[in-house]
């Protein structure tokens, strides 16, 4: 035990919570920067760019993570609206205008999921990194903690604010800022293999995975920089599957879910 909290057996250091929470156990992980990919909020039957079935369920799994008082903060990707760097190479758009795009499509989602969290009965604040005061709040590090300790869910949107930079990048970023205990990022898969498992039957899931060796064999789950940064700071990733009911509060509860990187 610390005086920051306690060390669990992977050897990480966890704040101890302080939010009521109605559960006998304590989850693991106080604070959480759930990443969402834009490519998660559509549906590829209808080809709607925001399925209002996948609100609903991320807004009851959000509620349970309140529920046992874990603080969490989203930072939601644009691509199922435009992809800056695929999206400038599909068209001949600029790069830098291309990323801007991917930004504003970013802050498109944000207010999807802000309404329909809200409309569930969750507090929600969404914080930008370019200004837009009248949709939005601007990022202000002691602001979004101040909103996540009193109980706010809180989306970060338009990335970093920069081209050239990634929502994985953003996530990585904002969770060091706001002192975080764990990223959590939601994919179409359980996890991180070695190879693509949509392709290769024979592709393995890791359980748990460092930084470094994530880096080495270019598993392509989050960019090299998101990566680089979460190393230097020792912030692990646990990487599951979007689909996976309950998979979020079985996390933050402790139990192996997915891949951890750490």
């Amino acid at each position: 035990m610390t005086k920051q909290g306690k060390v669990d057996e992977w050897g990480l250091l966890l704040h101890l919570p302080y939010m009521p929470t109605s559960s006998s156990k304590k989850p693991k992980f106080r604070r959480v920067v759930l990443k969402i990919s834009g490519e998660a909020l559509r549906n590829d039957k209808t080809g709607e760019a925001i399925d209002s079935s996948v609100l609903d369920r991320l807004a009851e799994e959000l509620k349970s993570l309140q529920s046992i008082g874990t603080q969490v903060a989203l930072v939601v990707g644009g691509g199922n609206i435009f992809r800056g760097l695929a999206g400038a190479r599909a068209n001949g758009t600029d790069r830098t205008t291309g990323d801007n795009m991917g930004m504003l499509s970013t802050v498109i989602n944000g207010l999807a999921l802000m309404d329909r969290l809200e409309k569930s009965g969750l507090e929600v604040r969404v914080m930008t990194a370019i200004p837009m005061d009248r949709i939005a709040e601007p990022f202000i590090q002691r602001r979004a903690t101040r909103h996540l300790e009193n109980g706010r869910i809180v989306i970060f949107v338009a990335g970093t604010g920069n081209p050239y930079c990634t929502t994985d990048y953003a996530a990585a970023l904002r969770a060091n800022e706001i002192g975080a205990d764990a990223i959590f990022k939601a994919t179409k898969v359980d996890g991180i293999y070695d190879k693509d498992p949509m392709k290769f039957k024979d592709a393995k899931r890791f359980t748990k995975i460092s930084h470094a060796d994530a880096l080495h064999k270019r598993l392509g789950v989050m960019d090299a920089e998101a990566f680089s940064l979460c190393e230097a700071n020792k912030m692990p990733i646990i990487v599951f599957s979007m689909a996976d009911r309950g998979a979020m509060k079985k996390a933050v509860m402790g139990q192996s879910i997915g891949t951890l990187v750490a």
